[in-house]
């Protein structure tokens, strides 16, 4: 459920909708966006969980450093929203707990 958060979209009158789904619900993006981006100006502040103390955490340095905004982009897992563009149809999930490695990814 999308919270009051500070996060506001200035006016663009060049603004180019598009809809990606977080967590089953369809929102608006601007076709600029960075994921995290997006999500944010939904309205919605966490991005996953901690696996230390389950705390809801959230996008903080917003150009790749903090590893916070964490997401399951299109059924990718750990995907640095804050650096991901957004694109139309996308699917993104929050992320639960301990991060896992794709051992066979990086093969």
């Amino acid at each position: 459920m999308p919270s009051d958060l500070r996060w506001r979209r200035l006016a663009n009158p060049e603004r180019e909708p598009i809809t990606l789904v977080f967590e089953g619900e369809a929102i608006e993006a601007d076709s600029r966006d960075s994921v995290a981006a997006a999500i944010l100006a939904a309205g919605h502040g966490s991005t996953r969980t901690s696996p230390v103390s389950g705390r809801r955490r959230g996008p903080f340095c917003m150009m790749g450093v903090c590893f916070e905004c964490l997401l399951e982009i299109d059924g990718i897992p750990n995907r640095q929203s804050c650096m991901v563009t957004v694109e139309d149809g996308m699917t993104v999930r929050r992320m639960a707990g301990a991060r896992t490695a794709n051992i066979s990814a990086m093969r």
